[in-house]
């Protein structure tokens, strides 16, 4: 999934956003609005993870959503 279509389904996916992140607020997915570069860095700032750890789970996230959509 590239960050067009995570953008793109940007509604939907907030909630699996949070149920994946829980300690991501609104108000962070509200400013991220399905960027997936920001979204790395949220969750870099919120759970102290490097940026490829971060980038991973959110790679893997995206996979698991693209793959529950087919």
């Amino acid at each position: 999934m590239n960050s067009d279509i995570l953008a793109g389904d940007w509604k939907q996916v907030k909630g699996k956003v949070l149920e994946q992140w829980g300690k991501l607020t609104n108000d962070d997915l509200d400013v991220l609005a399905g960027r997936r570069d920001q979204l790395v860095g949220k969750i870099q700032e919120h759970y102290g993870v490097a940026k490829d750890v971060a980038a991973k789970q959110v790679k893997d996230f995206e996979d698991r959503y693209q793959a529950a959509s087919k």
